[in-house]
């Protein structure tokens, strides 16, 4: 789906400014690259970025930090995810806690559902 040119513009910045559990996951998730599934960072689809993005397995994934509990962020991520959901892209939110801790093992879940979206698509 062609994301609108602010949206665009949007995701170039926000490659620019990734966190640090962004970073660690999308490192490990750059170091697999080869056969397996592969994977986009602050990907534009439609009005939204998504953090990571395998388009094969239309599958997103999401790394939350404390802010998405907080405030107006849980309805929020809850109208992305059903947008996206939608359009049949499936959505995965991990804790930053999580990846911080072990993002090579996070990196491993998050490669092996993608292969298992895949294998699963006609």
């Amino acid at each position: 789906m062609q994301a609108p040119e602010s949206t665009q513009k949007l995701a170039k910045t926000l490659r620019r400014t990734m966190s640090l559990p962004e970073v660690l996951l999308w490192r490990e998730l750059k170091r697999s690259a080869g056969p397996g599934p592969q994977f986009r960072k602050q990907h534009p689809f439609g009005p939204y970025v998504l953090d990571f993005y395998c388009a094969r397995a239309r599958l997103c994934i999401e790394v939350d930090g404390y802010a998405h509990g907080t405030e107006d962020r849980p309805e929020r991520d809850d109208r992305r995810d059903l947008y996206l959901e939608r359009e049949e892209i499936h959505v995965v939110r991990l804790g930053a806690k999580a990846v911080l801790e072990d993002p090579h093992a996070v990196a491993h879940g998050v490669r092996e559902l993608a292969a298992e979206r895949i294998a699963e698509r006609p």
